[in-house]
């Protein structure tokens, strides 16, 4: 056998890649959307299960306080500090703050133009993460209309 005709048999023919390049191109136009998909789509779980520790430590504190909800003025240290029967703060646990921490730390807002604030108001300001209602003790991410999960869904909704 001549040198060439054993070159010809070891080489890929110009189908055989032009076929790998095609599947290769087909597994990327499946794979790569999933993949960017799935970093918004956690961005999303991080404001539901932040918006879910938030309301359970309201309305934790509620409970503890003969269902008065943390103030507006204070809610940050209510929910991170000790805290007697009326809701006055103390950093360290005594024989009347008894109450509390229920909350190691204000979560970050994870999404929207105001990601990455933790201050909780009732007015939406710009460093504002939360906007919070003392009367009715819910609270929702501090959000414009205009900004949306992949769903259309406004993030101040969740």
């Amino acid at each position: 056998m001549n040198r060439l005709a054993c070159w010809r048999e070891r080489a890929f023919s110009l189908l055989e890649v032009v076929l790998v390049v095609a599947i290769l191109g087909i597994l990327a136009a499946i794979v790569i959307p999933r993949m960017s998909r799935g970093t918004a789509g956690s961005s999303e779980l991080a404001l539901i299960a932040d918006l879910r520790l938030l309301r359970n430590a309201i309305d934790h504190y509620a409970l503890d306080h003969g269902g008065v909800f943390p103030t507006n003025h204070d809610i940050m240290d209510q929910l991170t500090a000790y805290t007697d029967f009326c809701g006055d703060v103390q950093a360290v646990m005594d024989t009347t703050h008894v109450y509390g921490p229920y909350l190691v730390r204000i979560p970050l807002l994870p999404v929207g133009a105001r990601k990455g604030n933790t201050r909780i108001s009732d007015n939406a300001g710009v460093t504002v993460g939360w906007v919070y209602d003392e009367a009715t003790g819910a609270i929702r991410a501090n959000c414009g209309p205009a900004e949306l999960d992949e769903t259309n869904r406004p993030y101040r909704t969740y």
